[in-house]
């Protein structure tokens, strides 16, 4: 199992719009076929950082899930909203593997 972490700096003025941008990934992406843990705004600290989080067992299986995230319309709708409205001023992938057991109760 892999644990995708994507990276983006957003424009601090558009933070609702990468909300939106985030809740439509919230359905997409699980549809699409990876494990969504979920994306993070802006609370306290850096106005600008902010990330989404999922697991996908493989990089084979990455490669089927951006197909198909490609293909599904509220995908192609996401991405065009992010090239239009511009709040995504950086975006990196990073691709992590667990080492560690869960945690568990203490």
């Amino acid at each position: 199992m892999l644990t995708c972490v994507i990276r983006y700096e957003i424009d601090p003025t558009k933070k609702d719009a990468f909300v939106r941008y985030a809740r439509n990934w919230g359905q997409a992406i699980p549809r699409c076929g990876a494990d969504l843990i979920g994306y993070f705004a802006p609370h306290e600290g850096s106005s600008t950082l902010a990330y989404g989080i999922y697991n996908i067992p493989s990089l084979a299986a990455y490669e089927t899930y951006r197909e198909k995230l490609a293909a599904d319309p509220l995908g192609r709708e996401n991405y065009a909203f992010a090239q239009a409205e511009k709040f995504l001023l950086r975006e990196e992938r990073t691709f992590l593997k667990l080492v560690s057991a869960p945690h568990g109760p203490g």
